[in-house]
């Protein structure tokens, strides 16, 4: 049996030895794959100076190598410490899949796939790539639910994915034990390949198109100098770059502290079982699909003609390399393995017996355990870091043999382009800061690692390492009271609690706990007054005499006078929206930033380049941890403000978008008149030790108007209500401000020539393909999310970006992405929520109107639309 076969493996495969190092792959992928030994790389002319060095020769980097030359870049160097593919690469399983629950990785993984089907027609190597397919096996109906959630978001994409029925998952895979098969989610087009060989022959192709790859080169320090290039120091000299990409795998640690960055980074202990010949397996006609158990845990495939096995052991079972964040790399370790401990995954090989029953017949031939480099959100970090000018990140890799050809592409383009090609904010390195601590990294790492195969809900959220200390004034206060959300290391309420209500976290694809006190809230600051915590804002102080030349050219808006506020977006140079940003001419010379707590450090490095670039006299500085934030919205909150100061909050004397400093209850603050809810209402900026007396004394002064909290879960649903778009939803880097319908903030006409101004004005002359729309859908307890396929005569036309339940309409509402010709309104569509097809309809927005319109509207004799 497979267990009595793990029991009775030697003891330096289960034991408690030292790591070990194999002088090859474990196992062959084909027995048609070619091995070939690369020789020492060093003899190759050595070079001083370089366009790019990448540091790092795993499959990540030697990508990056391939694609900048092949797009044309010359002087590419890649420096390797000890051999290509040391590190995590060597000993990976090389699955590849189209498969994935996020948006734009997708676009990742096909680039990826497409590229290894045609690798070794362009180079000659042989890459020992298999496609048999691969199914996710449901067994729960709480995974057939995920299932068509997660079909709903396939429709869009090009890879093919199907939602199939037991009889097929067993027609693919007559091997499995049917008994708790519900459904299989197949992409055709899966498979694994040989990291080795796929290493090597990118190898060969970037070494074809002129980059040079050398090795073993050790990288002994990093020095920036003043005009944003390095010096890279190696024993064998030092090299000039104009940038250097950190490619360094779980090394990059390592690399990062030589510039005084702690990437936050662990290695963790992945162990994979590959068995000698089973007879069933041998007698199959044609390789069966990689199988992916979620409930166990675990993936399988086939390996020859037996059988390879990798499960993601729970977080109290999976182990980490602590030591290595604390100590650093052991040196010369490369082609090394730990030892691996079988107990740990005994639980996932009694599942995988279960579902395969031939297994336990099995006989072990090796046990792999690795370090594979995991990021606290298993995501990896790539593109630019902030803070540091030129040096670039490609690590934190979970799944290194997929992402390698796609980021390889991706970050080739955004080097050579000077902005990304699409929008991949979820891998941005720049998306963890000061708050990112070891110990959080661990804890993080550990759950996702843990959670690999957890199911996949809608308003995710994941509790280790939490909270950090980046947490508001009000935290203490408030934590007991609601459900708290995790916004860029913030805690921030998403809806509050009161008797009788279900409480905690209840995931669900369909409504749930949290429903009906939204609700509550909802009609808390239409009609009354509330208060919400707006702590976790990204804010960015800048100063200085160049300082409106330099937004000038930086904003696609206009400047907004001294004492008021505007929403202003900074494009890229083809014309896509980088940021949405809330800008205040606070004095002369002297603006306040605000942008979304996920956008902070990103949106805050473009500014920082931007300002170097044109060697701006400016003052730029991320003031988001020092100030709080109280948003006070409802139509009597002008009437609870005004019982604390001795300024004049009317109409009249404090406007729309007018932004001022005064006291409120003698606490100094920068009020804005704004809201996201679209509501009478003002964001309070202050000191964060003032968040508590602040808060005290607007919740005292408002017990007559019945004042009470809400949270960002009825804030969504008031901004879509009007009709107001989101940055990472209806627009970023995938999409232009005409199609987003952000025409009004965008000043084509004014005189400074904003970056992207060119750009927009030959889409414009074009004509766009699509347009952003507002729909109405009726449903039954289930409402959209956003990136749900939109369909029109039983064809996917476009996808949703944004959507949620409307408490006022009591109806669902989205934003769309659908062609132009298919845009008027009245126009009837279909949107894809948890395999139905549910009946939509364009309406003319927003929905609900704003408080300013309304009040505009009623001055004039109108009627306003609530």
């Amino acid at each position: 049996m497979l267990r009595g076969a793990l029991r009775s493996l030697p003891p330096k495969l289960w034991g408690r030895e030292p790591a070990f190092s194999l002088p090859a792959r474990p196992f062959a992928c084909s027995p048609t794959t070619e091995r070939w030994e690369e020789k020492p790389s060093i003899e190759a002319r050595w070079k001083d100076a370089a366009e790019t060095v990448i540091i790092g020769g795993g499959c990540v980097g030697v990508s990056l190598a391939y694609h900048l030359a092949k797009a044309g870049m010359k002087d590419v160097l890649l420096l390797e410490k000890s051999e290509l593919t040391a590190g995590s690469t060597w000993h990976a399983a090389g699955l590849t899949t189209y498969f994935h629950p996020g948006i734009n990785l997708k676009q990742i993984h096909h680039y990826s796939i497409k590229l290894y089907e045609q690798l070794e027609d362009e180079t000659g190597q042989a890459v020992g790539f298999h496609q048999p397919g691969s199914i996710r096996i449901a067994s729960t109906p709480t995974r057939v639910d995920e299932f068509k959630y997660q079909m709903s978001r396939a429709g869009w994409h090009p890879a093919e994915q199907y939602l199939i029925k037991p009889e097929r998952v067993q027609e693919l895979f007559p091997l499995i034990n049917m008994e708790k098969v519900l459904a299989g989610l197949y992409n055709p087009g899966d498979g694994h390949i040989d990291p080795y060989s796929l290493t090597m022959a990118l190898a060969a192709g970037a070494r074809k198109y002129g980059a040079q790859i050398n090795y073993p080169v050790q990288v002994t320090d990093l020095k920036s100098r003043a005009d944003g290039t390095w010096e890279v120091e190696t024993p064998q000299g030092i090299i000039h770059a104009n940038r250097v990409v950190n490619t360094a795998g779980f090394w990059a640690r390592e690399i990062g502290k030589m510039i005084g960055l702690p990437h936050p980074l662990i290695p963790v202990h992945h162990q994979y079982i590959v068995t000698a010949t089973i007879p069933e397996v041998k007698a199959l006609k044609k390789e069966f699909p990689v199988i992916r158990d979620l409930e166990g845990s675990y993936y399988l495939r086939q390996e020859r003609d037996g059988i390879l096995f990798g499960p993601y052991e729970s977080p109290e079972k999976m182990k980490l390399q602590e030591s290595w964040v604390k100590n650093g790399v052991p040196p010369g370790f490369g082609k090394e393995l730990f030892e691996s401990d079988l107990d740990r995954i005994m639980d996932h090989v009694e599942a995988a017996m279960e579902t395969v029953p031939i297994l336990k017949q099995a006989d072990i031939i090796n046990v792999v355990a690795g370090p594979i480099t995991y990021s606290p959100d298993i995501l990896p970090m790539v593109g630019p870091h902030q803070g540091v000018r030129n040096y670039w990140v490609a690590i934190g890799f979970g799944y290194g043999i997929i992402h390698a050809g796609g980021i390889g592409k991706y970050l080739s383009d955004w080097i050579l382009n000077g902005e990304p090609p699409f929008d991949l904010i979820e891998l941005d390195p720049n998306r963890y800061g000061k708050w990112t601590t070891p110990e959080f990294t661990a804890a993080k790492a550990r759950e996702s690692y843990g959670f690999n195969n957890i199911v996949g809900y809608p308003k995710e959220e994941r509790f280790a390492g939490r909270p950090t200390a980046r947490v508001s004034g009000l935290y203490e206060v408030l934590k007991s009271e609601c459900s708290m959300g995790f916004h860029a290391g913030w805690e921030q309420p998403h809806w509050f609690y009161k008797p009788g209500d279900e409480i905690g976290y209840k995931p669900s694809f369909r409504r749930t706990n949290w429903f009906e006190p939204v609700g509550r809230e909802y009609k808390q600051v239409m009609e009354k007054v509330g208060v919400i915590d707006l702590t976790p804002f990204g804010k960015i102080s800048i100063k200085g005499s160049d300082s409106a030349k330099f937004l000038d050219l930086l904003i696609a808006n206009v400047i907004p006078k001294i004492g008021f506020t505007n929403i202003s977006h900074m494009l890229t140079p083809r014309g896509r929206v980088y940021a949405e940003l809330t800008v205040s001419h606070l004095k002369p010379g002297e603006f306040l930033l605000i942008t979304g707590s996920g956008s902070e450090l990103h949106d805050l490095r473009w500014i920082e380049e931007e300002a170097s670039r044109g060697q701006f006299n400016v003052e730029i500085r991320n003031v988001t941890d020092e100030i709080g934030v109280l948003g006070v919205a409802g139509p009597y909150a002008r009437k609870v403000l005004q019982k604390l100061t001795t300024e004049d909050l009317s109409d009249a004397a404090f406007s729309f978008l007018q932004s001022r400093h005064l006291n409120i209850a003698g606490i100094p603050v920068t009020a804005i008149r704004i809201s996201y809810t679209g509501e009478l209402g003002w964001e309070l900026y202050h000191r964060r030790e003032d968040s508590v007396p602040l808060y005290s004394a607007i919740m005292e002064a408002g017990c007559e108007e019945g004042i009470d909290n809400f949270g960002t879960y009825v804030m969504n649903t008031l901004r879509l209500e009007k009709a107001f778009r989101a940055w990472g939803a209806e627009m970023n880097c995938d999409t232009n401000p005409l199609e987003a319908g952000l025409k009004y903030f965008i000043k084509l006409n004014k005189p400074a020539d904003f970056i992207g101004k060119q750009a927009l004005k030959q889409i414009k002359e074009k004509g766009l393909e699509r347009q952003l729309v507002y729909l109405t859908l009726e449903t039954d307890n289930v409402d959209p999310e956003g990136n749900e396929s939109v369909w029109y005569n039983n064809k996917v036309i476009g996808n949703t970006t944004s959507g949620c339940y409307s408490y006022s309409t009591q109806q669902s509402l989205a934003f769309a992405y659908v062609p132009v010709e298919l845009s008027k309104v009245g126009q009837k569509l279909e949107v894809e929520l948890l395999g139905k097809n549910y009946q939509a309809t364009i309406i003319q927005e927003p929905l609900v109107m704003t408080e300013p319109t309304r009040t505009r509207l009623q001055k004039k004799g109108g009627s306003a639309k609530i």
